[in-house]
């Protein structure tokens, strides 16, 4: 990337980071301990690329106005709520993420379990203040909200977790076809969630809102993947977080399946794929430049 292009990713990041932040709850009461780690777990920082993807995906069909972002703090706080549980002991037992202590190690396991139940009910709580906002149209919201929900849930992001657990417990190695599930569901699904909300906020037609899923389908696994290679290439200082932790955990990742010139082929594979799918929408009249260059900006990402 370019360091202008840098500089466009960290701008709109502080502009969704200043959205995200004004839909947090506020400390009080006897429910402050909660609060509190609530509040750590998202603040712990990220590229913040789903309600970003949102956003542009927004803007892409012509969407303007605020309705988008309580939807943006949503999928945000859905992917928070995800890795806060993704930490625990009984999951993938990880202390660190992004360099700092993950929520059960810095408040205890009990109340990270009680932050993550938190994050993901008050995700929907915010998004139905998009109802609220002025020009909401009533439908799109509901259609969005009906999206949002599916991909969070057991036939998305939760079944594609319930799958990898499975398959952690099952000792025998995944096969490529289910590992390809999990990715789709666990990873991919709330990207697909991220920019198919994003879509249907700003009126895109069915036909349209089926070339984005297939696009950020395909953009999930392909940010999966390189998850995969960064977790065997990539150091502490540049992730934030310990290397080598899936060979730890004996997971099969598309690395230890197809080894490392394979899955870097698919990745990039995928990525541009996705890309020319959404500059197919072009001929339709819709462009947004800039993100094009962020998912291309995912294919060699080095955290």
């Amino acid at each position: 990337m370019n360091d202008d292009f840098e500089k466009e990713i960290e701008n709109r990041r502080e502009s969704v980071e200043a959205v995200l932040k004004s839909y947090l709850p506020e400390k009080g009461g006897y429910a402050s301990a909660v609060i509190d780690a609530m509040n750590y777990s998202v603040n712990a920082g990220g590229k913040r690329l789903r309600p970003m993807l949102m956003l542009e995906t927004y803007r892409l069909f012509g969407g303007s106005g605020r309705v988008v972002e309580p939807f943006m703090a949503a999928i945000e706080l859905i992917h928070t709520y995800s890795f806060v549980h993704d930490d625990l002991p009984a999951m993938d037992n990880d202390e660190y993420r992004r360099g700092k202590k993950t929520t059960w190690a810095a408040y205890g396991e009990a109340e990270a379990v009680l932050a993550g139940d938190a994050l993901l009910n008050y995700a929907f709580e915010t998004a139905l203040k998009a109802f609220a906002c002025e020009g909401a149209d009533e439908k799109r919201i509901v259609k969005a909200l009906s999206l949002l929900a599916g991909k969070a849930g057991i036939y998305g992001m939760i079944g594609g977790q319930a799958a990898d657990i499975d398959a952690e417990r099952s000792g025998r190695q995944a096969e490529p076809e289910q590992l390809l599930y999990i990715h789709e569901h666990k990873t991919a699904a709330l990207i697909q969630a991220a920019m198919g909300a994003g879509a249907l906020l700003a009126g895109a037609s069915d036909k349209e809102l089926a070339v984005i899923e297939k696009a950020a389908g395909e953009i999930g696994v392909a940010f999966q993947i390189q998850d995969d290679i960064l977790d065997v290439t990539g150091t502490f200082e540049e992730l934030g977080k310990p290397i080598g932790s899936d060979e730890r955990n004996s997971k099969a990742t598309y690395v230890t399946l197809k080894g490392l010139d394979e899955a870097t082929r698919e990745q990039k594979e995928l990525s541009n794929h996705a890309i020319g799918l959404l500059e197919s929408l072009s001929a339709d009249g819709y462009q947004n430049e800039f993100l094009t260059k962020l998912i291309k900006s995912l294919i060699t990402r080095l955290k």
